[in-house]
């Protein structure tokens, strides 16, 4: 693989003593709702353009279906059990002080590193990674399940008496003007100020949206764009959430995470949240269309490396479930995922391999041709941009816990299988063929035609999880 990616570095991108830099977009909560992943509904022509001249990566997948672990995974290039990351309020560089992450790699490597936005979860930054940018660190050493310190939120004040968590949970905020006074408004500004004062030098920035995370907000013009009544509702979708018959329990939490918690769901509040999460998602567009926009302008798009991903998926109903804590399922650990690169000749093209988000790390060093730090375990994706078509049998890995300390599910994605097992309370397995069964209806781990793919898939399950399950 390294000769490949070599070969890759010398031939189509060698340009002599020049840096790319490299915009790295993110997005918090986004399932591949968009136009550009075949979704009938989203509105969402700004990352679909990227993807038109970009390598988008259609089958992608988060290392585990929550924000810190999942941010801090790809950021560290090392798998939650390495890192030691899987809950929301751990800090990797407690637990593995020798670790660099990404931004911090390429200031080290003579870069300007610039944080605006969520990149690392919140409360929770790399703050020195940062030439420009560092947050302080507040939400180390708080457990899991403690409210943590508040700080201003990007929605607006509103009127009436105080909600509590849960009705905050599912309301829908229309954001005044063009939503002025956002957090994600304010980051694209900030942006696009950077990229204007960024001509000499080279930058790492990463642009890092709040969007479609719940509340779900976005101006008015943007929940024009549906028709609730008229929102088709997943072919298994449940008014709570419900273990489908022939799985084990522990593929679906008993309580949902984000929305409708603690109560069901009807058909018509349903389609009312899916339309606001369709106009959170379209929000959030637009603002990543300012930043392309400020990015062709600024004149650097031939000499910067574009990314957008989605940081994990997310169920919006599938099977009565609205969150994507514990999702093992398709949509939870499915991301969006883009890469132009403005060197690449594969540009434009769909890659359909099996990506991790473990690997954008390796690649991005690879891209910009720097050395590369220890302890990275993912893989360089250059071949990849160079042929989306390579061979390239690497399975993706996700996985949850549900206490913090143990794998209590894990997911291994093949080019051919979904296979996924769970451990402690709710324990099983399940064998899904998505080619055949793309709402993942029917559990084939039983099947006697499947055994031997069954054992094979387990075995690898179990090496990944080695010494991390429950006793």
């Amino acid at each position: 693989m390294r000769i490949l990616a070599c070969l890759f570095l010398s031939g189509v991108l060698a340009r002599a003593g020049e840096k790319m830099n490299v915009l790295l977009i993110i997005s918090d909560d986004m399932r591949t709702e968009l136009g550009c992943y075949a979704s009938s509904l989203a509105r969402t022509p700004n990352i679909d353009r990227l993807a038109a001249t970009g390598v988008r990566f259609n089958r992608a997948y988060c290392q585990y279906p929550l924000c810190n672990p999942s941010r801090a995974s790809m950021l560290a290039g090392r798998h939650p059990g390495s890192i030691g990351v899987i809950g929301n309020r751990t800090w990797f560089g407690e637990r593995h002080p020798d670790a660099v992450s990404l931004p911090k790699h390429f200031k080290q490597s003579g870069y300007t590193s610039i944080g605006i936005g969520k990149i690392f979860h919140g409360g929770i930054d790399d703050t020195d990674a940062w030439t420009i940018g560092g947050r302080e660190r507040f939400l180390v050493g708080v457990p899991d399940n403690e409210d943590a310190p508040r700080r201003k939120g990007g929605h607006r004040k509103e009127s009436g008496p105080p909600l509590t968590k849960d009705q905050r949970s599912d309301r829908r905020i229309v954001l005044d003007g063009e939503g002025e006074d956002h957090a994600d408004h304010r980051t694209t500004s900030r942006t696009i100020e950077m990229l204007e004062k960024m001509k000499d030098q080279p930058f790492f920035i990463g642009c890092g949206f709040l969007k479609p995370h719940t509340p779900l907000e976005a101006p008015k013009r943007f929940y024009d764009l549906w028709d609730a009544a008229a929102i088709p509702l997943p072919v298994d979708f449940a008014s709570k959430p419900t273990v489908p018959e022939g799985f084990p329990a522990g593929c679906i939490r008993a309580n949902n995470a984000d929305l409708f918690i603690g109560r069901d769901a009807s058909p018509e509040e349903a389609r009312e949240t899916i339309r606001a999460y369709l106009a959170s998602a379209a929000f959030m567009d637009w603002n990543v269309g300012r930043v392309l926009d400020a990015l062709e302008k600024s004149g650097l798009a031939e000499k910067t490396i574009v990314v957008f991903w989605g940081d994990h998926g997310y169920q919006l109903g599938e099977k009565g479930k609205w969150s994507k804590a514990g999702s093992l399922w398709e949509q939870g650990t499915r991301t969006p995922f883009i890469i132009r690169d403005p060197r690449v000749k594969q540009n434009g093209r769909v890659c359909e391999r099996i990506v991790e988000m473990v690997d954008l790390y390796p690649t991005l060093v690879a891209l910009c041709g720097l050395d590369s730090p220890a302890g990275l375990e993912g893989r360089s994706l250059a071949p990849l941009l160079e042929d989306v078509s390579r061979p390239w049998d690497h399975p993706a890995h996700t996985i949850w816990s549900e206490d913090g300390k143990h794998f209590t599910g894990v997911m291994v994605r093949t080019e051919r299988w979904r296979y996924a097992e769970y451990f402690g309370k709710g324990a099983g397995s399940m064998l899904i063929d998505p080619a055949a069964d793309p709402h993942e209806l029917k559990n084939l781990v039983h099947d006697p035609d499947k055994a031997e793919v069954v054992a094979r898939l387990s075995a690898m399950v179990r090496e990944y999880a080695k010494g991390h399950t429950p006793p």
